[in-house]
């Protein structure tokens, strides 16, 4: 079997227990791939799946190695490399973008208080500037999702810094 290439890669039997209690929760179905990578990627403090979390999921669902990786990299809210601990997620669909001068100004603030392009994180590893597909908050814009929270009308400067101040 191809997945046990990586098995020398070990996982604390705490987080295997962890790995194991979401997979039970979707009954170990393959086919609920996105749902279980978006809960697994969330028990890591740096919000993404490791490889040796890749290859124990792929062992357990019996599934190639090839489809944990191909989720990994389709899904804009999935990742296989370390983010922030408040990935920021900004909506880049046409439906928001009708609305562009909310949308760049929330975009270029953020850019500013956070000295930060898209795609990078801070520093000390606190926030991650990403855009991504519609997260459903269309009417709420401009917003922003945090760990699959949306905070919205996000129209001024002081909102958008008062947001990032109360993040712990």
């Amino acid at each position: 079997m191809l997945n046990t290439l990586k098995k020398d890669y070990p996982l604390s039997s705490e987080l295997q227990g962890k790995i194991d209690t979401v997979l039970e929760s979707h009954d170990y179905d393959p086919t609920q791939i996105v749902a279980i990578l978006l809960e697994v990627q969330d028990l890591d403090e740096r919000h993404y799946v490791p490889e040796p979390m890749a290859y124990y999921l792929a062992e357990k669902l019996k599934m190639p190695i090839t489809n944990i990786f191909d989720c990994l990299n389709f899904y804009a809210q999935l990742s296989d490399k370390p983010r922030a601990k408040y990935p920021i997620q900004l909506c880049n669909s046409p439906a928001c973008r009708v609305n562009v001068t909310d949308t760049r100004r929330l975009l270029s603030t953020l850019e500013q208080l956070l000295e930060i392009k898209v795609g990078e994180t801070t520093y000390d590893g606190r926030f991650t500037l990403e855009t991504i597909s519609c997260f459903g908050a269309c009417d709420r814009a401009p917003a922003v999702r945090i760990n699959g929270t949306v905070y919205d009308h996000l129209d001024t400067p002081e909102k958008i810094e008062a947001l990032l101040r109360s993040l712990p």
